[in-house]
């Protein structure tokens, strides 16, 4: 029974997230065909909006990819050290397999860094 009793409270909060996020899609689609939300479309509320002037020149810039790159390398060693933390205070509990898998996450994380370095994403032009 309470086998059930766990599983339920898990059932009961994926139907509430689904009802949430059908809700939250659905009222202002009804709302807007009952009339009570107005749509009037103008080329002023259509207008990309820029500190209020409207932009000369080009307004596509493109980005280069090494930000996403560096930033996407930050948060890999980032989320390394949330990983090594606990490891290195449990160390002594978890053993050979805690050891052995410890070193293939880091070997991968090795493996990525290099890449990167390979690829030349840590130097700037």
């Amino acid at each position: 029974m309470s086998f059930l009793a766990d599983y339920g409270y898990i059932g009961l909060f994926f139907v509430v997230s689904v009802v949430f996020a059908l809700t939250t899609v659905l009222i202002p689609q009804i709302l807007t065909a009952l009339g009570v939300i107005p749509s009037k479309p103008s080329p002023a509320k259509s207008a990309t909006y820029e500190c209020g002037m409207d932009t000369i020149g080009k307004s596509w810039v493109q980005f280069n990819f090494r930000y996403y790159f560096l930033a996407l390398l930050f948060l890999v060693f980032d989320i390394e050290t949330v990983f090594l933390y606990p490891w290195a205070v449990a160390f002594n509990k978890l053993g050979l397999f805690g050891f052995v898998e410890m070193v293939i996450f880091v070997g991968i994380l090795v493996v990525a860094y290099l890449y990167a370095w390979k690829k030349k994403a840590f130097e700037w032009k």
